[in-house]
Parts: structure tokens; sequence; C-alpha cells
């Protein structure tokens, strides 16, 4: 017969196991962002929540067990008793209570960190736009107002919204940095956004988080995050590079790879994410792009 302390004993050292584990903090529960603090704090209000159901439900678990035990003859024998009106209002009435509080609260964060919806920060600086491309089994950054791009490597100013646009010309896929905010799907033929900020310096690991192949454990990438000069020097830095990608250089790096290297080029051929989403839509449809862009410029001019 399993006693109450040998039970305790398997759940103390359980939870010991689980402390010596979590020694190195999870990306999620170190927010170096708006966005993700705001995701921790509902992650960890919601699993209060929930431990306010849980925590007495294995309490009381233990209790009866330990009272209706078979060496227990002092226990009351009810054979026929199968109903008790204040017993089941309780298992009813508070889990609805539980669950329309949660219900309120994550319908509420879901809105106020609506991944498209663009951040309004008081004193941030101007937003810094990323195009981002998923290929197999590398990220490719475009930043249109810089004219550079990077491959699994990005850099932006701390306390500036970051505004990506994200498509695939792969696999669907999955672009997250756990540290700044949520993850959000990439398809081919589509544009999703994420809006992200970084509160403090420093390098965020970037990850792709839906499996997309032999090369998935292999996709990943450096978010860095510092001052307004680091970030002028870096594009000026990338903008002396010899690396070019023009079409030619694009088709070679779309072809499937794995433990993709930091790559920097200088500069990109034109609307080369829009040629990437539309080049889904149908035949020529990449070729109508250009000639829609084309005459953007001229109307400009």
């Amino acid at each position: 017969m399993i006693k109450l302390r040998h039970v305790l004993l398997f759940i103390v050292t359980l939870g010991s196991i689980g402390l010596l584990t979590a020694c190195n903090t999870p990306m999620v529960l170190d927010p170096k962002g708006m966005i993700a603090a705001h995701e921790k704090k509902l992650m960890i209000d919601a699993l209060l929540l929930m431990l306010t159901i849980v925590i007495p439900v294995i309490i009381l678990t233990l209790l009866i067990a330990r009272k209706y035990r078979a060496s227990n003859t002092k226990a009351k024998y009810s054979p026929n008793w199968a109903h008790g009106t204040a017993l089941e209002a309780g298992w009813w009435v508070l889990p609805i209570i539980i669950i329309s509080v949660l219900g309120t609260m994550t319908w509420r964060t879901t809105h106020e960190l609506d991944p498209y919806k663009p951040l309004d920060v008081k004193g941030a600086g101007q937003p810094v736009t990323i195009q981002v491309i998923a290929l197999d089994w590398k990220w490719l950054f475009i930043y249109p107002d810089q004219n550079i791009a990077t491959v699994n490597y990005i850099e932006f100013p701390v306390n500036t919204p970051v505004n990506f646009l994200i498509t695939s010309d792969a696999p669907m896929n999955s672009f997250q940095i756990p540290q700044l905010g949520g993850q959000i799907y990439a398809m081919a033929g589509m544009q999703t956004k994420l809006h992200l900020i970084a509160d403090a310096p420093g390098d965020y690991k970037g990850r792709s988080v839906s499996f997309s192949g032999q090369g998935f454990t292999g996709m990943t990438f450096i978010a860095h995050a510092g001052s307004e000069q680091e970030f002028d020097a870096w594009v000026k830095s990338v903008k002396a590079s010899k690396n070019i990608l023009d079409m030619n250089t694009y088709n070679k790096l779309v072809q499937p790879s794995e433990n993709n290297p930091v790559m920097l080029f200088s500069s990109v051929t034109n609307n080369l994410f829009g040629n990437v989403i539309m080049k889904y839509m149908g035949p020529d449809m990449s070729h109508m792009s250009n000639n829609q862009n084309t005459m953007q410029h001229s109307n400009k001019n």
C-alpha cells in the first residue's frame, strides 16, 4: 500500500528535478521587449488562474485517497450515495467563473497585442521596416529603405519599432524572436506582419518554429539591437559589401541549403519582395508587379 508520505516525497523529488533543469531560463520568460513582456504577464496570469482549480483538485484527490483507503475502517461507507447538490454546484460554478475570467482576459490581450497593429510608443525612434522571406532553410532579410539585405542576421536600433513584413518562397514556416514577441506564419503568396520593439540592447535569437524539413534545426538567426549610431554604422558597412542581391544571386540563394552562414548584400534588385509574393498569384504576375512599380516611380517623377 502506497502511503501519503511516499506520494509527497515523489512530488518533492520531481519538483527538485524541475528546478535544477530550469537553471537556464526559457527565452519567453526573459523578455527584452514590450510585446514579449505583455505575453509573459498573460501566460503567468493564466497559469495562476488555472492553478486555483488544479491545486485544490490535487489536494482533494490525495485527501480522499487517504481517507477512503481500504485499511481505514473508520471511514463512512455509503454505497447508495449518488448526488450532492452543494458539491455539483461547486463543480459547475467555479470552472464557469474561471473560464469566463480567463476568456475575457485572453480576448482583451489578444486584441491589444495584435501582431498587425503598429506600435505607438512615446519617445520611440523612427520605425525600421524589414521584409522577411523564409527560404529552405535560411532567412532572407531585406531593408527596403536602406536598399540592403542580409541572410540569417538583422540589426536595428533599441527602443525603435520594427515592422516585419513576412512571406515565404518555400514551404510554410513560422517566424519568431522569443525575447521580443510571439510568432507569426510565413506563407507563400501571402504577406503577414509582425511589429516588435527591443527595450534593451543585445543579441536575441530568432528561429523557425514550424517544422519544414531536414534543415529546420539550423534555420536560426541573430537579431542585434544597438544604438542609432551603431545601426547607421552597420548599414554603411553592409553597403560596402561586394555582394549584390540580383535575380541570379537570389535564384542560387533560394536553393535548399543547411546551416547557412551570415551573408550581407550592399544592394537589392528592385521590388524583390513583391515579386516573390506575386509569382505565386499566377502566370507572369511577377512581370505585372514590375510594371506597377515602374509606373509608380514614373508618377513620382
